[in-house]
């Protein structure tokens, strides 16, 4: 294993363990870890004001550090006691990869840190975000159950062939955007295939609507009043800059409810709205809502259509409890728009209640799968509900050559061999030798091909992303080709960094000397005259311990201040210690 098993994470399907990765935790910079430090201090004096009041609670429980990045392995052993884990992860992963961690209680926490130049928000999925944005909520139970529910129905969720394509554009454009040794023509062509994406999805699956109401929830979610409302969002938890910008009175606030499964969101721009649920118990209300409008719920034609949309892994249930997984390339539908028909193509499998029926794995069906469905012409039983009398009343026993005429125009004609029920005695196959299946003039099964296994049902109940049974098909998801740019820092880089990693050991030994604050002071002045984060974590030093060389540094921040990129952080910074200056350390 190359991540730690533990009550939590062993649970975990293996399909998923790709996916994960070991947090790089000897390539965090000292100025990562001050970055951390800094954004981390400022959210909790303002996110104190601010955010739900599960978020100040949730960061004891879930065992983050505001001094230090969190070692994964530390936050799983608190973690574990509310239920919940955590794994890391390089950057965004797929979504129904992403969801499916949910559903089994598992965050996935991006594993990089964003540098100085992101300091207020990052394009990137990062360890502030994921860690200190998304793990404290998670102390709330009814949010935790909502965030695991979610993922539960998320992971059912089926794609369009879009979806994969945008993933993989937004993934690139972040990467290039946090990445500090990226060309502006790089980025610039990762913008515009992004946007390019953005403009022509055409109609939003599953997928993409579900990712909306993530987004606008879990990410990017107020609770509270409109008038007054309370942030819960990682997106908004984890930026300095939009935690602040998201309570303006101009930033507009709308009522959570199903229609924000509609609204797109741009991860690269300011949102033009964010969404208000007045608790907690209403997330779920409206997650229910959403997913009885989902094909997993409402099956039908409409359900095979659209995994035959998506050409990938997915399966559909019909009514007496028989499920076909596999890749769908066919749906017929009669006059009245009711499906007949259905098809796979290539590997399928057939299971009932999750679990793979003996002998019709994706070996036996290896060139795909059809089977009608509905009733017989004119006989008002369905085939499900026929008993061992009716059965043999209509031809359709062991030994018996039948023709089976099915509404729409179907036809099945072959010798029956055997049928294959359930542990209720409910009829889920009919295998037929020398079989002919055809609708109209076109022949859909020849005898030559074989024997003809025809699934029984009335009617497709569900579809949904994915197998029925997880072990029936080889490992098909793949980890991203394109991966975080690991940063190559320059000598002069490491030598500022030399410097943070002096001013954290003096400041964490408590063992700060102005003889050694005023050195630092001075080669910062001389060889990295525009780094104002290790100015205010010496001027911290400074007052904390008195030193006279204080004021001299509060005077270079505030020429450093006169830098428009840097003024608003650097007043955050010295707002922080004024309000602190009897207890600097939070």
């Amino acid at each position: 294993m190359h991540f730690e098993l533990n009550d939590v994470t062993k649970k975990l399907p293996k399909h998923l363990h790709k996916f994960v990765v070991k947090q790089p935790y000897a390539e965090y910079t000292a100025q990562n870890q001050a970055v951390w430090r800094y954004v981390m201090r400022m959210n909790v004096d303002y996110l104190s004001k601010v955010a739900h009041e599960s978020y100040i609670k949730g960061l004891a429980k879930t065992g983050i550090s505001i001094e230090r990045i969190p070692y994964m392995d530390g936050m799983n052993r608190i973690l574990k006691d509310i239920g919940w884990a955590a794994v890391s992860v390089d950057g965004f992963i797929p979504p129904n990869a992403f969801m499916e961690f949910q559903a089994y209680n598992v965050l996935v926490i991006a594993s990089d840190m964003r540098t100085i130049n992101h300091i207020e928000y990052t394009p990137a999925p990062d360890i502030i975000h994921e860690a200190a944005g998304h793990a404290p909520i998670i102390a709330n139970p009814e949010y935790a159950e909502y965030l695991r529910r979610f993922g539960e129905i998320g992971s059912k969720a089926i794609s369009s062939a879009k979806d994969f394509e945008m993933y993989e554009a937004i993934r690139l454009l972040s990467i290039l955007k946090e990445n500090p040794n990226s060309t502006a023509k790089d980025i610039n062509e990762a913008q515009e295939k992004v946007e390019y994406l953005q403009d022509n999805m055409g109609e939003l699956s599953e997928m993409a609507k579900i990712r909306n109401l993530h987004w606008w929830t879990v990410e990017y979610g107020l609770i509270g009043t409109l008038e007054n409302p309370k942030i819960y969002g990682a997106g908004l938890l984890s930026s300095i800059g939009e935690s602040a910008w998201c309570m303006q009175d101009k930033i507009k606030k709308v009522p959570y409810a199903i229609e924000a499964a509609d609204i797109n969101f741009d991860i690269t721009k300011p949102q033009p709205q964010l969404f208000v649920t007045p608790d907690f118990a209403h997330l779920s209300l409206v997650l229910e809502q959403f997913a009885n409008k989902m094909a997993i719920r409402k099956g039908g034609l409409k359900g095979v259509k659209k995994l035959v949309a998506s050409k990938s892994l997915g399966t559909i249930e019909l009514s007496t409890g028989i499920q076909i997984s596999g890749i769908f390339n066919n749906a017929i539908a009669d006059e009245n728009n009711k499906l007949i028909y259905f098809q796979t193509v290539g590997e399928t499998a057939l299971s009932n209640r999750d679990k793979e029926l003996i002998g019709h794995g994706r070996e036996v069906h290896k060139n795909g799968f059809g089977s009608p469905i509905g009733k017989l012409k004119g006989i008002n039983i369905a085939i499900e509900n026929m008993s061992p009398r009716d059965l043999e009343a209509y031809q359709i026993y062991e030994g018996k050559r039948t023709t089976l005429q099915f509404e729409g125009g179907l036809k099945v004609e072959g010798n029956v061999i055997t049928g294959t029920r359930d542990l209720r005695g409910k009829i889920l196959l009919i295998s037929f030798d020398n079989c002919t299946v055809t609708f109209n003039e076109i022949i859909l099964f020849k005898p030559e091909w074989g024997v003809y296994d025809m699934a029984v049902g009335k009617e497709v109940v569900s579809a949904y992303a994915g197998a029925a049974d997880m072990n029936s098909f080889l490992d098909r998801s793949e980890v991203s080709k394109t991966k975080t740019h690991k940063i190559n820092y320059s000598d002069k880089e490491r030598a500022l960094y030399s410097l943070y990693e002096k001013v954290k050991q003096m400041r964490e030994a408590n063992a700060a000397s102005e003889e050694e604050v005023t050195y630092i002071f001075n080669r910062l002045k001389k060889e990295f005259s525009t780094d104002w984060l290790l100015t205010l974590e010496l001027y911290e030093l400074a007052l904390q311990s008195n030193f006279s060389i204080k004021e001299k540094i509060k005077t270079y921040l505030l020429v450093l201040q006169k830098n428009e990129a840097y003024k608003k952080l650097i007043q955050n910074g010295l707002n922080l210690l004024k309000v602190n200056n009897s207890a600097i350390k939070i």
